[in-house]
């Protein structure tokens, strides 16, 4: 189950591969980046949004920070400039890492309870799963990310974990 280390290498796994993709579409036109690619959120911009808001969603829960405004029907529609996203990203990931840092090993007992929007309803559920949701999540909408930016002619960094660069272990 979850701990304190797994989060630490998440945490820093998270900053990692959103360096790298953030990068790769930077390369991209703006044109290339909203293009709808066919997947769920459909393009590459609206799916990094839709990622940043459920972090947000989650770490709001875990720590208390400012939750987005709308839901997840709002999600992919978050990023008005690009530019300005990229700067926030960066910034939510540092606050994520953060949190991963200050999280005490008692934290990961007992239960998490919240609306949900997506269900409409009360839900109560072991933080170690909900941990593992937020960094499932996003892993699974990076790699929707992953495969439209080498579709699009980017070509961003491995994505194992075991090839994660020295610098970010000592974050």
């Amino acid at each position: 189950m979850p701990n304190k280390e797994y989060t630490l290498t998440m945490a820093r796994y998270n900053f990692w591969q959103n360096e790298s993709l953030l990068a790769a579409a930077d390369n991209l036109s703006n044109s290339e980046r909203v293009k709808d690619r066919g997947a769920f959120f459909g393009s590459i911009q609206r799916t990094f949004s839709h990622i940043l808001w459920g972090d947000m969603i989650w770490m709001s829960r875990f720590a208390g920070t400012p939750a987005p405004e709308g839901g997840i029907h709002d999600s992919a529609d978050m990023v008005t400039s690009w530019e300005q996203f990229c700067i926030e990203r960066k910034a939510f990931d540092k606050r994520i890492l953060q949190w991963a840092h200050e999280v005490t090993p008692d934290w990961f007992e007992g239960d998490l309870s919240w609306f949900s929007g997506v269900l409409g309803r009360d839900l109560s559920k072991a933080k170690s799963i909900l941990v593992i949701q937020l960094f499932n999540h996003q892993t699974h909408h990076r790699g929707q990310v992953h495969a439209m930016l080498t579709s699009a002619g980017a070509q961003p960094e491995d994505t194992d974990v075991p090839f994660m660069p020295e610098r970010f272990l000592k974050m």
